[in-house]
């Protein structure tokens, strides 16, 4: 018989022992609103691997008392689609209730996904898909609007670690594992259960004591000393910020490696870039705003590790870019301007006048809509000192 993975043997099956999606799982929220009501509804679950998609969607089946079929989008085709279907018809002759789960959905072409539209409509099947890629751009709009999509965040390190702690009190080995080496198995895990589970598994296989080293020879990966909400999380980004702000092109690319290999969050590095576009560049190189929004994009459409390609070549070329901080100094003079004359009225001038009265007032006087036009009076107004 075929051993079960430790991450398997783990799988919660019930919302209590479901650790991490609070915002998810906490009284009156979504899905115990659906668990308490007994009335399954069709579900996008958008969220990195391993934050208990999978999971999630079997413990709703049993817990609204319907029957689970699973589908993977890689390799099921109509055909699957379809006997699926029929089962269902099945069941609702039967009076029983089918939960369909279809993981990685947005692999389904446009037309698979259509196929589904009115079974769920009827509720012949209740339909609850697990998806990597955001679902704006990967799942028909007809679709969306007959499911809630929910959002699933990685999971935390403190989160990891009572996932580990429970595994290895489960298993009765936590004598075995230093807390050193469930930290490290914490940090190398990018907050997917399923990867701290597995390099678990590994290590204790081993049978000796694990420590930090013995979790590196298992893992066969080096571990960061990097964590997403530490320290090194804001010594890096800042170093990688200052790089292309000094235009060091080789220590941009290292500090952007370092938050990559460590399992950074790759919008983040993204967003971090279309600030740094308009705060650092500006004017000095207007495409680079276009350039840093279209990368966040690209990485919300494609992901890693393809998306790589699309980071280095946005960093590399605001390292490249020439720098300018008149848009920052001028937003901060704006901002000071407006704070210390916040009701200063419009001048006349510059106010439209859509009637006779207010055209007899001077509202809009010896205003002409051309380029460049510059009034007598200037357009700021008369209290603020030029």
């Amino acid at each position: 018989m075929t051993r079960i993975p430790l991450a398997e043997q783990m799988r919660p099956t019930s919302l209590d022992q479901v650790i991490g999606q609070t915002h998810l799982l906490a009284d009156g929220e979504i899905l115990r609103q659906i668990v308490h009501r007994q009335e399954p509804v069709s579900l996008i679950l958008w969220g990195p691997p391993g934050t208990g998609k999978t999971t999630l969607a079997r413990i709703i089946a049993q817990e609204v008392k319907a029957e689970f079929v699973e589908l993977s989008a890689v390799t099921a085709g109509k055909k699957d689609v379809l006997a699926v279907v029929e089962h269902a018809r099945q069941n609702w002759n039967l009076k029983i209730r089918t939960v369909l789960f279809v993981d990685e959905i947005h692999r389904f072409n446009k037309a698979q996904q259509d196929a589904f539209l009115p079974h769920v409509e009827s509720g012949l099947i209740t339909l609850i898909g697990a998806t990597t890629e955001n679902p704006s751009f990967e799942i028909i709009t007809p679709l969306l609007s007959r499911s809630r999509v929910l959002v699933l965040q990685p999971l935390t390190k403190n989160e990891i670690v009572a996932i580990i702690k429970r595994a290895l009190k489960t298993l009765k080995k936590t004598s075995r594992v230093s807390p050193a080496a469930i930290d490290y198995l914490a940090e190398l895990s990018g907050g997917d259960a399923r990867v701290a589970l597995g390099n678990l598994e590994l290590a204790l296989s081993m049978n000796q004591k694990i420590t930090p080293e013995i979790v590196k020879i298992a893992a066969q990966k080096r571990l960061p000393g990097y964590e997403k909400k530490g320290d090194m999380h804001y010594n890096v980004i800042s170093a990688f910020i200052k790089s292309m702000r000094g235009s060091d092109v080789r220590a941009t690319t290292y500090y952007l490696s370092r938050m990559v290999d460590a399992g950074e969050d790759p919008k983040f590095i993204a967003r971090r870039m279309v600030i740094f576009a308009s705060e650092d560049i500006g004017l000095a190189g207007n495409g680079a705003l276009a350039l840093a929004t279209a990368t966040f994009q690209a990485i919300e459409r494609v992901g890693l590790p393809e998306g790589n390609y699309n980071l280095y070549h946005c960093a590399i070329a605001l390292a490249r870019s020439p720098k300018s901080r008149e848009i920052t100094d001028l937003m901060h003079q704006a901002k000071a301007l407006a704070a210390q004359y916040p009701d200063s009225p419009v001048p006349l001038h510059l106010r439209n006048a859509p009637t006779g009265l207010m055209k007899d007032l001077g509202y809009g006087k010896d205003y002409h809509w051309q380029a460049d036009f510059k009034h007598k009076k200037g357009f700021l107004p008369e209290d603020i000192i030029p």
